[in-house]
């Protein structure tokens, strides 16, 4: 499969689970939880996924980097799987008690105890979705996603409804890890079993400092419901929570994921040689291009599509997600921080840039607590600001693009933003407020907004217009019919 029907597969993959997704948690947030209840899920799985990303140990990245990989290697990071989720799934169990006694809510243990369970099963998917990743075969990972995915909304919104509060979210998330690794298996087995526990030197050796790099970068993306469940209260920690996970949700529809698509593509370009700095300014101008205008909408459209969506219970996530939504426009500016370091042998460097990040964002936020949760999501954008200076000299030594190249895909990319924002502003402006907006007016700017968008990308004369329309010819409407029909049979 070529490198942009891989992309393809990822992104409709993607844009199916977040549709899934998405009307899940406003089901769920409308008519069955409030805040409070999606708070005490979110610390949860904040304090379970800091040990959970022990889980993967490196390995997708591993296979998808071996130039040569046979069977005993498989074997092998099978094992590794096993071991590492019964690790996972044991330090989580464990913490359970302890974290519920910290935030004073008995409830913790039993939601810990589910998400503990959870990640019995994840050994069962890690290596298959990274032999498919390898082969650039992501039409199976279309499966597993939109599967696991499916299975979760459909028991999250049914325990929701029968009164199960908080557990709904928890049991749904064990249903969505059992159905990955089951459909996994049938689409690529790879057996954790027989254990094969010998020549495990350079699995364990490239897994321990991945994880590492894992660890501090877990320690800033989820620290921030610890720490808000500690020093604001659970309903914090919901608003705070939902801005986050519409701000993911967003970035998903708009990108894809093909970010899961360009580390064995740029496994192949260094394997043949070739300079990666041409590459890589064609995923930047990707990103920004598609991206930037998305995100700086999504925060100009916070408060109405918080009002319509979630209701008035949830109307402070609105300015949360505003300042979250415009962190994500800098985050996305330098892609794949993680992935060209590992690939090209930089990992040790990398670590070190990643505590100094994790350090930041765990600082900025504590501070920002002063001043409540909307202190809170404010600090980010300062993080953001930080982060693309510490990061942007880091990766132009490594991969060599040219800054000057770059800067004007910047420059290209936000115009187009500009004119992709500009109808909302307008209809804000002579038409309807934000407070008062209606669902037609929104969607109708949001429409005009995505035809200035495509305009100003022409007149711009931008790099990422070719590879926008030549995805959008390559979408798989006939082959994912016929794809899905085999599965089913």
């Amino acid at each position: 499969m070529s490198v942009r029907s891989a992309a393809v597969w990822a992104m409709v993959a993607q844009y199916t689970s977040f549709a899934i997704q998405f009307a899940t948690s406003v089901v769920i947030s409308r008519l069955f939880l409030s805040p409070a209840e999606v708070g005490l899920f979110s610390i949860a799985l904040a304090a379970g996924m800091l040990v959970a990303i022990l889980q993967d140990f490196g390995l997708s990245r591993y296979i998808a980097a071996l130039p040569r990989l046979g069977s005993t290697d498989i074997a092998r990071c099978s094992s590794v799987a096993m071991v590492f989720s019964l690790l996972v799934a044991g330090v989580i169990a464990a913490s359970a008690w302890p974290l519920a006694q910290f935030y004073h809510q008995p409830a913790l243990t039993a939601i810990m105890l589910i998400i503990a369970a959870s990640y019995l099963f994840t050994p069962l998917a890690v290596v298959p979705l990274a032999l498919m990743s390898r082969a650039m075969q992501f039409r199976g990972h279309f499966v597993v996603t939109v599967g696991g995915t499916a299975i979760q909304a459909a028991v999250a919104i049914t325990l929701a409804a029968a009164g199960y509060s908080s557990f709904a979210l928890a049991w749904s998330t064990l249903a969505c890890a059992a159905a990955r690794g089951l459909i996994a298996q049938a689409l690529r087995p790879a057996p954790p079993w027989p254990l094969t526990l010998s020549g495990l030197r350079p699995v364990i050796d490239f897994g321990t400092r991945s994880s590492t790099l894992y660890l501090t970068g877990a320690l800033g993306t989820r620290s921030p419901d610890l720490i808000l469940g500690k020093v604001l209260g659970l309903h914090a920690v919901g608003l705070y929570g939902r801005a986050i996970s519409l701000s993911d949700q967003f970035r998903t529809l708009i990108a894809g994921a093909i970010g899961s698509v360009f580390f064995p593509a740029f496994a192949r370009i260094r394997d043949r040689g070739e300079p990666l700095g041409p590459a890589y300014l064609r995923v930047c101008s990707g990103y920004s291009a598609v991206v930037w205008p998305g995100m700086v909408g999504l925060a100009l459209a916070s408060e109405p599509l918080v009002r319509l969506l979630y209701g008035e219970a949830w109307l402070r996530t609105a300015p949360l997600l505003t300042m979250i939504a415009l962190t994500e426009v800098m985050l996305i500016a330098l892609p794949l921080v993680s992935d060209l370091p590992i690939l090209l042998g930089r990992l040790n460097r990398l670590l070190v840039f990643n505590l100094i990040d994790t350090t930041l964002s765990i600082a900025l936020l504590a501070i920002g607590c002063l001043w409540g949760v909307e202190g809170a999501a404010a600090s980010r954008l300062v993080y953001g600001a930080a982060w693309l200076a510490l990061y942007f000299g880091f990766m132009h030594r490594l991969v060599g693009f040219d800054a000057g190249a770059l800067l004007r895909i910047y420059l290209r990319s936000a115009a187009a933003t500009l004119a992709a924002v500009l109808p909302l502003a307008a209809t804000y402006l002579f038409w309807a407020p934000p407070a008062t907006i209606g669902l037609g007016p929104l969607f109708a700017a949001t429409l005009a907004g995505g035809l200035c968008w495509l305009i100003a990308l022409a007149l711009t004369r931008h790099p990422a217009l070719a590879e926008i329309t030549a995805l959008a010819a390559a979408l798989p409407i006939g082959p994912l019919r016929r794809y899905l029909a085999g599965a089913a049979a």
